[in-house]
C-alpha cells in the first residue's frame, strides 16, 4: 500500500436514523475513527487481492450499533464500523457479500442495516445479545465464505467466549477484536471473589488457572489478558504479534485492538497494516 491511507468523511445516507454519541452522549474518543476504523479499512484493502479469490465474502458484526457516529468535539457525524468495513470493500473491488449486523437495540440494529441497504449492501440485521445473534449468523453464511468478524462491545462482560467458540465452527473466519483493558484494570481484583461474575463469559474458568500466591495486583489484568490470549489460541487461532494500544488523553490504556486467524497471511497482513500506522490521514 503506497503513500498516504485516507479515512474519508463520507454522508449520512439516512440521517434521520439514530447515531451513536457514546455513553455518555457527549460523542466517542477520536480514537475510534483515527486508529479503530482506520486499522479495520485498512486491512480490508490489505487482503483484497486473497478475498477477490473467494466468491463469497460476509463481515459479521454483532455489535454494530447505528451504523453512524459523532466523535466528541465534531459538529458532523461519521460512518460506524460496518459500514466503514462496506465502503472500503467497495473501494477496494472485494465487496462483502454479505454484511451481517446486530445489536442488543432493535432500533439500532435496524438503522445499521437500512444504512448499509441505502449505499446498496446485502445487509441483515440480528436482534439481540451478540452471544446469541452470532448462532443465527452463522447460519446465514453460505459454505466456503470467507468471513470477517469484527467484535466491539463497549465492556469486557459482553465479550463471551462462547461467542468465539460459535464463529470458529466456520472454516474460514478472522477476528478484528477490541478488548477492554480499562473495564479489566478496573475491576479485575475484584473479580477475584468467586461471588462475582462479571468476566467469566470473557474466559470461563479463568480463576482456577491464576496463581494468587504468586501475582501482584498490578500483574492481574496483564495475566487475565494473556490467559484469555492463550484460549484463543487452544480454539485454533493465532493472535497477532501487533496488538495497538488505544490510551485515553491521560494515557491510561483503553482497549487492545487484536487479530487472530487461523492462518499466516491474514496476520501478516494485520501486522504490517499496525506497523505503517505512521502513513495514515484520518480525514479530520
Amino acid at each position: 500500500m503506497k503513500g498516504k491511507f485516507v479515512l474519508s468523511v463520507s454522508p449520512d445516507p439516512l440521517p434521520e436514523l439514530p447515531v451513536e454519541r457514546g455513553p455518555s452522549n457527549a460523542g466517542v474518543g477520536d480514537w475510534v475513527p483515527g486508529i479503530k476504523h482506520t486499522n479495520l479499512a485498512k486491512y480490508i484493502d490489505g487482503t483484497r487481492k486473497a478475498q477477490i479469490k473467494f466468491p463469497q465474502r460476509v463481515l459479521i458484526d454483532p455489535f454494530s450499533g447505528p451504523g453512524r457516529l459523532q466523535v466528541k468535539g465534531e459538529g458532523f457525524t461519521r460512518d460506524g464500523g460496518a459500514v466503514v468495513a462496506w465502503r472500503q470493500s467497495q473501494r477496494s473491488l472485494c465487496p462483502f457479500t454479505q454484511v451481517l449486523v446486530g445489536d442488543i437495540s432493535p432500533e439500532r440494529a435496524e438503522a445499521c442495516a437500512a444504512r448499509l441497504s441505502a449505499l446498496g449492501a446485502p445487509a441483515s440485521s440480528f436482534i439481540g445479545p451478540a452471544s446469541e445473534t452470532v448462532s443465527e449468523m452463522v447460519v446465514k453464511v453460505p459454505k466456503g465464505a470467507l468471513c470477517l468478524a469484527y467484535i466491539d462491545p463497549y465492556n469486557l462482560e459482553f465479550l463471551s467466549f462462547s461467542l468465539f467458540e460459535t464463529l470458529a465452527k466456520l472454516p474460514h473466519v478472522d477476528f478484528a477484536v477490541h478488548f477492554s483493558l480499562m473495564d479489566l484494570s478496573r475491576n479485575v481484583d475484584m473479580e477475584l471473589d468467586p461471588d462475582r461474575a462479571r468476566f467469566d463469559d470473557a474466559s470461563p474458568g479463568w480463576r482456577c488457572r491464576i496463581d494468587t500466591s504468586s501475582i501482584s495486583k498490578k500483574q492481574l489484568a496483564p495475566w487475565f489478558f494473556q490467559d484469555w490470549c492463550q484460549q484463543i489460541h487452544n480454539l485454533g487461532f493465532t493472535v497477532s504479534r501487533e496488538m495497538p494500544l488505544v490510551t485515553d488523553r491521560l494515557g491510561h490504556p483503553i482497549y487492545r485492538l487484536v487479530f487472530f486467524s487461523r492462518h499466516y497471511f491474514p496476520n501478516k497482513i494485520w501486522d504490517d497494516v499496525v506497523v505503517k500506522s505512521q502513513n495514515l490521514s484520518f480525514g479530520f
